[in-house]
């Protein structure tokens, strides 16, 4: 089960995501559903428009709704690896 404690170690393709803070103020407050995800970059799919914007995940910070209504807030710094390394490194 994925918790506020554990995200990281789970998958975030599917989940509903929303900028924090970033180094690039314009994609603060972007939010929508995660897509795809590689080593750098989270690419989110804007809710409405269906645009696709992608997002640097160094000196991001990322609010990722939860299943349950709960959220967790994660790092980009932190889970700058590949999806399947980011998995087995948070462990």
């Amino acid at each position: 089960m994925i918790t506020e404690k554990n995200a990281s170690r789970h998958e975030l393709i599917g989940l509903e995501a929303t900028v924090a803070s970033s180094p690039d103020p314009s994609l603060v407050g972007a939010d929508g559903r995660v897509v795809d995800e590689t080593r750098n970059t989270l690419v989110l799919e804007r809710r409405g428009s269906g645009r696709r914007i992608r997002v640097a995940k160094e000196g991001a910070r990322f609010r990722l709704a939860l299943p349950g209504g709960r959220f967790a807030e994660m790092d980009g710094s932190s889970m700058a690896f590949r999806p399947e390394d980011r998995v087995k490194r948070c462990r």
